[in-house]
């Protein structure tokens, strides 16, 4: 299904999360790259050096998500928009995912927006925790929201309008 519709099956979207319990502890990177391409500055704006491509730029970047401090540069700097953080220290019952944003207008914290799977189906209202965009994000914000955590391997997106 993946190589018709470039929408990546549920069991290959678990392999790029890191175990829950590493969620748990705090934010971390999700590089959600299925296919190789030529492309690593995911890798170059990791300070921690917590995501690796390696010589040749054409590798999938592998990830080790306890090098990660989900710091999220790495999220806007992906041309590919393919990076997100999960963070599920702040509650048993919800997570917080922080999603590249490249749209207008931008959402504001406290605004309720509706998350948006990988097909851009509709999974569930939620609320933005906040809106990162400084100049060294190079016009790429990157938008967190707080979701209850059955939806955390579902979103992908957001759009601010009413569903």
């Amino acid at each position: 299904m993946f190589e018709q519709t470039g929408i990546p099956e549920r069991d290959m979207i678990i392999e790029k999360f890191p175990p829950v319990e590493r969620i748990d502890r705090g934010p971390v990177a999700i590089v959600e790259c299925y296919k190789r391409i030529p492309c690593n500055p995911c890798e170059t704006a990791c300070r921690f050096n917590a995501i690796r491509v390696g010589e040749d730029i054409n590798n999938i970047p592998v990830t080790d998500h306890e090098a990660c401090t989900g710091c999220k540069v790495c999220i806007s700097k992906c041309p590919g928009l393919a990076i997100m953080a999960v963070d599920g220290s702040k509650s048993k019952e919800t997570v917080e995912i922080s999603l590249p944003y490249e749209f207008l207008p931008l959402p504001q914290k406290g605004d309720q927006v509706s998350a948006l799977d990988r097909a851009g189906n509709f999974v569930a209202r939620v609320r933005v925790v906040s809106v990162l965009n400084p100049k060294s994000f190079d016009r790429t914000p990157v938008i967190t929201i707080e979701a209850d955590r059955k939806h955390m391997y579902d979103i992908r997106n957001i759009r601010t309008e009413e569903h």
